[in-house]
């Protein structure tokens, strides 16, 4: 179990001497326990990068990164795939389920690492799927569902092991505007409920507006950071508006 999460001077590089490319330099922050992080910048800025060194699917050239007390860095393949297991839930644009499995299916397969009896299985499955409300399409197949309800199912599919840290890469990023306000919806009451740590990067200051800080990066550093508060999330979306029109980054429409 973790609480919170500290990145410590972390480097990342890509290349040889001849052609390095920076992509992280010398980033620092802590994440909270209970947090809802937004990383946002204009493309290349190291934002996905960033997630992926957090998420333990590349590792750091230099610095730190601790979950808790566990610096996870120093952790060898087989104690990395461990920890990712038992700490960390994914939600990706592209849904990543399996076509040849039911909505069910793609989620109790999350559960069977567990090694947790059936009927267990699919109580969990069946209470994550009514609360994003996919449940009465349980039997479908991903082939048969809308954008929308495939990206609620990997949603499900995250959240169903209550991981510590959700991390969210572009998630809205292939929905429409109802289906993406959904989504958000259900990572700010799963954030309330659960108390879980969500980081999502996001080009869309729209999705961006739902979390409690943004970080914003460029050119592999932080730029500059936000938090909400009190605030209205309308005020909050001006705000980084607003930035997102230093760093140059992409802006969206409000809806």
């Amino acid at each position: 179990m973790c609480d919170n999460i500290r990145v410590c001077d972390v480097e990342k590089y890509y290349g040889n001497d001849s052609n390095v490319t920076k992509a992280v330099d010398r980033v620092s922050f802590t994440v909270e326990r209970g947090e809802f992080i937004g990383v946002m910048g204009a493309s290349g800025s190291g934002k996905t990068t960033l997630l992926n060194l957090l998420a333990t699917i590349d590792r750091v050239t230099s610095g730190h990164i601790f979950y808790g007390d566990t610096d996870i860095t120093e952790l060898k393949e087989e104690a990395l795939s461990d920890f990712r297991r038992d700490n960390l839930g994914f939600v990706f644009q592209d849904y990543n389920l399996l076509d040849t499995l039911t909505l069910e299916e793609n989620i109790v397969l999350a559960l069977t690492i567990r090694r947790e009896g059936k009927a267990e299985l699919k109580k969990k499955c069946s209470e994550i799927m009514s609360l994003l409300g996919i449940r009465d399409m349980k039997d479908k197949f991903p082939y048969q569902v809308s954008g929308g309800q495939k990206q609620r199912c990997a949603c499900a599919r995250a959240l169903v092991n209550n991981p510590r840290l959700l991390l969210a890469d572009e998630p809205t990023g292939a929905l429409d505007s109802r289906s993406a306000q959904t989504l958000l919806e259900t990572f700010t009451e799963m954030n309330r409920s659960l108390k879980a740590t969500i980081l999502m990067v996001t080009h869309d200051a729209f999705s961006a507006s739902y979390c409690s800080r943004i970080l914003f990066l460029k050119d592999g550093k932080i730029f500059h950071e936000l938090v909400r508060g009190n605030k209205e999330r309308r005020v909050f979306l001006n705000e980084i508006l607003d930035v997102l029109s230093l760093t140059g980054g992409e802006t969206s429409h409000v809806r």
